[in-house]
């Protein structure tokens, strides 16, 4: 049982734009501050997007995957377009990320929730905010919200509508979502279309059989039970996104009856490797709000400095409350995840640790493609889950950058992907992506020992 009542009151010397107050790192420079002033105006003015009700179940299912009772798939795609807001493009992301996850609770045994990253994954940090081609330099491409991705000064000139069409993608795509988690369960489990697509991309790939055999299980459940109405445990949804552009943070932040304040624009905001300081005006904004936040955590981060970022966004210690999500990279995550555990073991902090094997896994390939080699993402996995249990702590959740759409940016896998393949179908804005054979040959290869035990029994095993 998750105890509400605990971070009810707001953080102290906290308000929803104290944030201005704080060195902010990947600024958006808008060249009109008025247009700026009246776009946040309207937004504040518009409905939030989720409701308080709906972040609340969240932070107590995180809870419960911190304990050990539960395990959450996030996923989607690294930067979503606003083309993107379609009934095809919402509904693959949706079924597949369903339907992965289903394939995660058989391997862990567990209750899932899923976290699309979808509906506001529209602004994206940069490691150079400008870009050159040729003798022309421009500002990076930032994100739909923030620009368009096309190499034109005009394009590029950062533009504050984008906020209000980005809210407006955001309801949309809301709202489509809701409608189909309503449908029944043989739509939302088919993925003819997408195996179909992959197949046709590159004839001599080959798919992995976790998703042949998912196909086939579905098709028997179906064929014994007839379509049914989807069940709300087994559909249930949340949404997440990088909580990068604060002017839009803010304004779709309400303070509630209870006197909390939510970030009513996504259930699960995160914030990056990029803005993780004690002192960043990121930290500043979501140490204030009553959503459950994640923070992404690398090699970068000492254990002692861990500490203090936990008990600066949880000084409370709230169940459900923080979420660490780890990124090292397949090399580097034996070398510092232990010594980070053992911190927040020692401080008896009250965190869900979740791993992001991708983005700790990126280089440039010769041909001059970003890409993830599939058996880096794979053995950061496997390693992820492997220390957790070797020092009687638990990993419960996962992190991937991943698409239903029939893509080659990732190499490796049974699919077998050469970097000269990645030319062929590389569509992501920023990111490399797993498709879907790889994200299934991903969760189906790992080794998860049943025998693990929840936090709350370790601690007292150790203390008997």
């Amino acid at each position: 049982m998750v105890d509400h009542t605990a971070g009810n009151k707001t953080a102290a010397n906290w308000r929803p734009d104290s944030w201005k107050d704080k060195p902010v790192s990947q600024q958006i420079k808008y060249g009109d501050n008025d247009a700026l002033a009246q776009v946040t105006e309207k937004l504040c003015q518009l409905p939030p997007l989720v409701s308080t009700s709906e972040v609340d179940t969240l932070k107590a299912r995180i809870a419960e995957a911190q304990a050990g009772e539960r395990f959450i798939v996030q996923g989607g795609d690294c930067a979503e377009s606003f083309s993107d807001c379609n009934a095809d493009a919402i509904s693959q992301k949706v079924r597949s990320l369903l339907s992965l996850s289903l394939l995660v609770s058989q391997k862990t045994r567990q209750p899932i929730t899923r976290i699309g990253r979808i509906a506001g994954q529209y602004a994206k940090p940069r490691s150079e905010l400008t870009e050159t081609q040729g003798d022309t330099t421009l500002t990076s491409y930032r994100g739909d919200l923030v620009n368009h991705v096309h190499f034109t000064e005009s394009a590029r000139t950062p533009d504050p509508a984008r906020m209000l069409e980005g809210y407006s993608y955001a309801s949309l795509t809301l709202n489509y979502i809701r409608s189909l988690l309503e449908g029944d369960l043989e739509e939302l489990f088919n993925l003819d279309e997408e195996v179909n697509s992959l197949k046709a991309l590159a004839q001599h790939k080959e798919l992995h059989q976790s998703l042949s055999n998912f196909r086939q299980a579905i098709n028997l459940f179906h064929q014994f039970n007839g379509r049914q109405t989807a069940h709300k445990n087994l559909t249930e949804f949340y949404t997440s996104h990088e909580a990068l552009h604060l002017h839009y943070e803010q304004a779709l932040t309400r303070q509630a009856s209870n006197g909390r304040w939510y970030n009513l624009s996504t259930h699960f905001p995160w914030v990056g490797m990029r803005t993780v300081r004690t002192d960043s005006a990121h930290l500043e904004y979501l140490r204030g709000i009553a959503n459950p936040i994640a923070i992404k955590v690398g090699p970068t981060v000492a254990a002692d400095n861990l500490i203090d970022l936990c008990q600066w966004l949880n000084p409370t210690n709230e169940p459900g409350k923080l979420t660490l999500t780890q990124r090292f990279g397949h090399q580097d995550i034996a070398k510092t995840l232990p010594e980070m555990i053992q911190a927040i073991q020692k401080a008896d902090l009250k965190v869900l640790w979740s791993c992001d094997p991708m983005h700790g896994n990126t280089h440039v390939s010769n041909n001059g493609y970003k890409t993830r080699d599939f058996q880096h993402i794979q053995s950061e996995l496997q390693q992820a889950f492997d220390i957790h249990k070797e020092y009687q702590s638990h990993l419960g959740a996962i992190h991937l950058e991943m698409t239903g759409q029939p893509v080659m940016e990732c190499i490796g896998s049974r699919y077998s992907i050469h970097p000269q393949d990645l030319g062929k179908a590389y569509t992501s804005l920023v990111d490399p992506r797993l498709n879907l054979s790889q994200a299934f040959e991903l969760i189906d290869s790992l080794f998860i020992n049943q025998s693990q035990t929840a936090p709350n029994q370790q601690k007292n095993t150790s203390n008997s």
